[in-house]
């Protein structure tokens, strides 16, 4: 391919979950695909997953696959990589932020009661989006185009996971609408996409732990959903126009002609749980 032509992302926390599908969504599309993350063997979590297995299946889907052992919580490390990034390809076309230290708890009761590194979230899942975002700005201005995107969800506005995962989604998606501020006169986008109920690894162990009677029974979005819809925008010629929203995955992929792998189109949940509210006109110039 075209050195020129040829396109450069990076994925921050895809050994499994939704970085995982993002990433060999990206892949199928011919890309080349920075994956990072910290595990490095199966047994590293109960949920199983390395950078070095998603950086497989991307060449195995025909993009290319490089994994990057990356610690998010370290700031250096960071720098190292996108530095990496630089030398290696001198510009970047899409960063997704989704790296996140999840610490969830069955414990009932108030966020007091529960354990206090659930706000490692904050800093792995907020703080880093912006850190990532600091080092990959400088390449994808100097690719002349570029997307970021945060990952997302409805509980930026309705209750969901209690107090600190709301905090970092509505964080998320207030940075990426105030990046797009700055980033717009180098012809690069920053938006939130708003993932539905996903179809992985924690999800699957997470469900089998309830009773069969109790198991929700409507279909579950790929991760790769997310992934081709990144792919899409980024090529589409309504992506600075849409740069700064926080966007519902179910929707941008209907108006931009994605469906999820099996064919099915997912369902927007703006009239359950709610939507993205309405930017201020100063953000949108």
């Amino acid at each position: 391919m075209n050195k020129e032509m040829e396109r450069i992302a990076v994925v921050t926390g895809a050994s499994r979950g939704a970085g995982k599908g993002i990433a060999l969504a990206l892949g199928h599309a011919g890309m080349t695909v920075y994956v990072t993350g910290r595990s490095l063997a199966d047994d590293d979590t109960p949920y199983g997953g390395t950078i070095s297995e998603t950086a497989d299946l991307i060449d195995k889907a025909g993009g290319k696959g490089i994994a990057v052992a990356v610690d998010h919580a370290d700031d250096a490390a960071v720098a190292s990589f996108f530095e990496r990034v630089r030398k290696e390809h001198g510009k970047l076309d899409i960063l997704v932020n989704n790296a996140a230290n999840l610490v969830f708890t069955t414990m009932a009761g108030g966020f007091w009661e529960k354990p206090l590194a659930a706000v490692e979230l904050i800093t792995v899942g907020l703080r880093s989006h912006f850190v990532a975002s600091y080092h990959a700005a400088p390449l994808l201005i100097a690719n002349g185009q570029g997307l970021i995107v945060n990952t997302g969800h409805y509980g930026a506005v309705s209750y969901y996971h209690g107090p600190v995962y709301g905090a970092q989604k509505a964080g998320a998606d207030k940075m990426a609408a105030d990046m797009a501020k700055e980033l717009r006169p180098y012809n690069v986008a920053a938006v939130s996409i708003w993932m539905g109920g996903l179809d992985t690894e924690r999800a699957r162990a997470y469900l089998m732990t309830l009773p069969p009677e109790s198991r929700p029974t409507a279909k579950r979005e790929s991760p790769l959903f997310t992934g081709n819809i990144i792919a899409a925008l980024y090529e589409s010629d309504q992506r600075m126009r849409l740069s700064g929203r926080a966007l519902i995955g179910a929707e941008i992929g209907a108006f931009l002609g994605v469906s999820d792998i099996d064919g099915s189109h997912p369902i927007s949940h703006r009239y359950t749980m709610g939507g993205p509210p309405e930017l201020h006109p100063s953000l949108l110039t």
